[in-house]
Formats: structure tokens, sequence, C-alpha cells
């Protein structure tokens, strides 16, 4: 009972310290290890993507709390589809339990959900349960959700030059008024604010194709810890981190002060 009391109360002073600094305004997770958690515990790897989707609340829930405006999370890439169909069709049916187990609580913490990627050629079923909650929760306003699903950067790069290439052909757009404005309004993220700290977990150090534009000027946050095992502690020692950064965006420490 002690330690859950010291426990606690670090947990507390993290929070206390954080807030005294500017937050990030947008964090992306890419949430890695749900399988090697399992593995380490002689189970198979679906079973650490069901215990995955509780941190996600977690987290979803302490950010709203921080006021964190934008949280961006890695659901599912489009290289994904090449894992063993078993852990794919459990993937996609824990998405759907998902959305229709958190509608609830995206409405009463003022959540809207948002979803990035190619999201016509997800299953039908996951489609309309996505396209429902969105539609349910378009009104909220405290955060948003993103949730990048089918999604990969190059993919997305690849869709935003086609879109812009035939406005282009149809006198739309020309070319001497493409700028980052125009990319950003042809990405699958649609105008979403860049993303000022990119947080991993499970020990791994890349990007995995995820928001290649959009983490430009991102502060990288890698940690050992596994997704089930991230915590609202774990969330609050990468914004500490982040928040001793110096952020120049290309000027010098001079120029800052």
């Amino acid at each position: 009972m002690e330690e859950i009391h010291v426990f606690a109360a670090i947990e507390m002073n993290l929070e206390s310290r954080i807030k005294l600094q500017p937050y990030p305004k947008h964090i992306a997770i890419i949430m890695d290890g749900n399988g090697r958690w399992a593995k380490k515990r002689g189970k198979i790897r679906v079973f650490g993507h069901e215990k995955g989707t509780k941190a996600v609340r977690k987290i979803v829930e302490t950010c709203v709390r921080l006021g964190i405006n934008h949280l961006t999370l890695y659901a599912f890439s489009t290289e994904n589809w090449n894992r063993p169909k078993l852990e794919v069709k459990t993937l996609m049916r824990l998405l759907i339990s998902s959305l229709k187990n958190e509608i609830e609580t995206l409405q009463k913490n003022n959540i809207k959900l948002n979803a990035l990627g190619d999201l016509g050629s997800m299953p039908l079923k996951v489609f309309n349960e996505l396209e429902h909650v969105i539609e349910a929760t378009k009104s909220n306003s405290k955060m948003t959700l993103n949730l990048a699903l089918n999604y990969g950067a190059r993919g997305e790069l690849i869709n935003c030059m086609k879109e812009i290439g035939e406005k282009i052909k149809k006198n739309i757009i020309s070319i001497e008024k493409i700028d980052e404005t125009v990319i950003n309004e042809h990405l699958y993220s649609r105008n979403l604010p860049d993303v000022d700290l990119l947080i991993r977990t499970s020990g791994e150090q890349r990007i995995s194709n995820f928001l290649l534009w959009q983490i430009a000027y991102a502060e990288l946050y890698f940690t050992n810890v596994f997704w089930p095992d991230f915590t609202d502690q774990h969330l609050y020692e990468a914004i500490e981190n982040y928040q001793k950064r110096e952020r120049r965006f290309g000027k010098t420490s001079e120029q800052l002060n």
C-alpha cells in the first residue's frame, strides 16, 4: 500500500512539473511492442494487441486532461497487411470493438475522432464503423484524436502528388501556386498542425514510414517500454524531456534569445 502512495506522489510531482512549461500541441505515437510484450509472457501476439487497447484509452484520457490539442496514433500501417492473417483479422476485430466501446468515452471527454490513411481500402465493416464514430463526434472540440489506419507516409505523398497533378491538368491549380499550404491541403492529414513530439515505444529507433512530412521539425523520443506497459508517467517523462529541448527551427540559440 505504501508503494502505491509513493508511486502516486511521483506521478503527481511529474504532472505538476510539466504543467509549468508549454505543452506540445500535437503528439504522435508509434505504439510499438505489443507482440513482443505478449511473447515475453508466453502468450500469442494477439494477446498483446488486446492489452494495448487499454493503454490507448489511458493515454487518450491523460492527453485530454493535460490539454493536448491533437493526438495521432499509428494504429495500422499499409505494411501491416503482410502480417499473419490471424493477427490482421484480430487487429480489425479489435478496431471495430474499440470504436463501438469507446464512443461513449469520446463523447464524455469532448474528443473529436479523425482518421488518416487509405481508408477506402479498409474492410467495409471497419470503414462503416469508423465513419459512424467520426460523424457522431464531429462537433467535439476539446481534443482531436487522429487514427492512422492503412497509413503509409510514402503512399500519402504519392496520393498528394496525384491529386495536385489532376488539378494542374484541369487548370484548377497552377504550378507557380504550389507551396506548403497547397501540399498540406492534399495530404491525408488535411491541414493538421505539424507534430511537435513523436514518441515511439519498445526500444526501436526508426520512423517506419509515419508522418514524414508532418514531423519535419518534431522532437523525437524513444523509450524501451513496450506499448501495453506505457502509462501516464511515461507520457509525463516524454513531455518533460520535450520541454527541456531548444526548438530552433533553423535559427541559432542567440536569435531565439
